[in-house]
């Protein structure tokens, strides 16, 4: 997603951008967006984020982790508090965009995003697949768990679905869509695909 994610911004996108990961026991945005070894500065303010050489502002508790190899062994309220303090706490400055990155799934950490901002007037949200069925079962459930909590779903990305070599130019499929992908998976529910 944060590949995508910074094609978007690089083609499209103009205005100040936020991205916030709230896979609080697993997080990997970081690395993922070149800023991990990096550490957030707290002011009267409230934390500073870590922007990336795009200036693209990042929050992660990676940032606040010992080493990247120290495990986050939390749940319920103190994940939630955490992700609170992401959404409120931070110094974002004035933002056009936020960029929730969340785990798979509808845990915690979802159902905390979407209460907290739920005020805010959400633009929606995009949904993250891979072509595999054990993925695509995954979204189902996101695509459930969105419609009903009455949050708008922009369109799904496929990630994953194949690899280009830089020499010869041939494109490989890395996970064969036997079920159909994303495409079948926004065709069944009647959403749309941006990006593939």
């Amino acid at each position: 997603f944060a590949e995508f994610g910074k094609q978007w911004y690089q083609r499209r996108v103009r205005g100040s951008v936020g991205v916030v990961d709230v896979d609080v026991c697993g997080p990997s945005l970081a690395r993922i967006m070149g800023v991990n070894g990096q550490t957030v500065h707290r002011s009267a303010a409230g934390w500073s984020p870590v922007y990336t050489v795009d200036d693209i502002a990042v929050m992660s508790i990676d940032f606040l982790l010992e080493s990247e190899d120290s495990a986050v062994i939390w749940r319920g309220d103190k994940k939630t508090g955490m992700i609170r303090q992401f959404l409120s706490s931070v110094d974002w400055g004035e933002l056009d965009y936020l960029i929730v990155d969340t785990p798979p799934g509808t845990s915690d950490e979802h159902l905390a995003v979407v209460s907290h901002l739920k005020e805010t007037g959400v633009t929606g949200c995009v949904l993250v697949t891979t072509p595999q069925e054990v993925s695509l079962a995954d979204v189902r459930k996101e695509v459930n768990f969105c419609r009903k909590l009455r949050l708008p779903i922009i369109g799904v990305v496929e990630n994953m679905a194949w690899y280009e070599c830089p020499k010869c130019e041939v494109r490989s499929e890395i996970f064969p869509a036997t079920s159909g992908g994303a495409e079948g998976l926004c065709k069944g529910e009647g959403l749309r695909l941006v990006y593939a």
